[in-house]
């Protein structure tokens, strides 16, 4: 069975494509394309269920239109329409750190540079805007956005789960 902390979520489902089973897949993150990954996931009544990648194609930098095997009908597709879609969070670890997608980091450890001390846990990421923000849940439950700027990350242990941050003076009073 596969957990929630297995794998982050890399888009969403969206309409069927035509009659024999194709599906629009919305997606803000591509690593599916990039990695070795035959796979992705679909939250199906509340459980995560593996769907083998038939075949795709590009319809924007945002956008495939994707057929799942024993996916064949408009019918079965519509188990599917607006699913949430994951992704093992170990194909991310194949890639290079500049390749990781900013999803990826959902469940790390924030701590500071200077202190070590934690700030807190990344909940959520707010990319609604040009200007990324980690949503970060601090040890006494309160919630601090921070900017997700390269220049603010010192270092990022995948296997600890830890992103430690040089932040401004005040960054976290505001």
């Amino acid at each position: 069975m596969i957990k929630q902390e297995e794998v982050y979520q890399i888009g969403r489902m969206g309409k069927a494509h035509g009659l024999k089973g194709e599906i629009n897949f919305q997606f803000t993150d591509d690593v599916w394309d990039r990695t070795d990954s035959d796979h992705i996931i679909c939250e199906v009544d509340g459980i995560l269920v593996p769907f083998f990648i038939e075949e795709y194609r590009f319809r924007s930098d945002t956008t495939a239109i994707m057929k799942l095997e024993d996916i064949d009908t408009i019918e079965s597709v519509q188990m599917l329409v607006n699913s949430p879609v994951y992704l093992e969070k170990k194909y991310q670890e194949e890639l290079d750190d500049d390749e990781v997608s900013i999803h990826y980091f959902i469940g790390f450890r924030m701590l500071d540079g200077d202190t070590h001390e934690e700030i807190g846990t990344i909940i959520d990421i707010d990319d609604n805007t040009d200007n990324w923000l980690f949503i970060v849940e601090r040890p006494d439950d309160s919630e601090v956005m921070i900017p997700a700027h390269e220049e603010f990350i010192a270092e990022i242990n995948q296997q600890e789960k830890t992103m430690i941050m040089d932040l401004p003076l005040g960054l976290l009073d505001l």
